[in-house]
């Protein structure tokens, strides 16, 4: 099962101070907005999400579709076969944003601890 992408997305209290706590760890911004509450980082392969007043929790996310720099690849298991597979697993769907035959969609799982997973397919 190809879930695309992995990074750790992680509600934070300030995201400016949290930002610079991660760049002096040697990551770069990679995209987002910091005054829309988020931002992407990047060191090596490693990606972090950073999130102000987003989400109640930190996360798992995968994105089908896109490499570990933001890059579109050339196949991909789109979220809603994705969907169909974990449930067929017996994987209870806690969200599901995965409408239409393609394109953009996401779902959310939780692992046996309440951790919440996030496959968020952008394209």
């Amino acid at each position: 099962m190809d879930l695309g992408a992995f990074s750790i997305s992680l509600t934070v209290k300030d995201i400016e101070a949290s930002k610079k706590f991660y760049e002096n760890l040697g990551f770069e911004s990679m995209g987002g907005d910091c005054g829309q509450g988020w931002t992407i980082l990047k060191n090596g392969d490693h990606v972090i999400g950073l999130f102000q007043g987003m989400f109640d929790k930190n996360m798992l996310t995968f994105n089908p579709g896109w490499d570990q720099s933001a890059q579109a690849t050339d196949t991909f298991t789109d979220v809603r076969a994705l969907r169909d597979e974990l449930v067929k697993r017996g994987v209870k769907i806690a969200s599901d944003n995965a409408t239409g035959d393609s394109g953009p969609g996401s779902i959310v799982i939780e692992d046996p601890d309440g951790n919440p997973i996030l496959i968020d397919q952008h394209r």
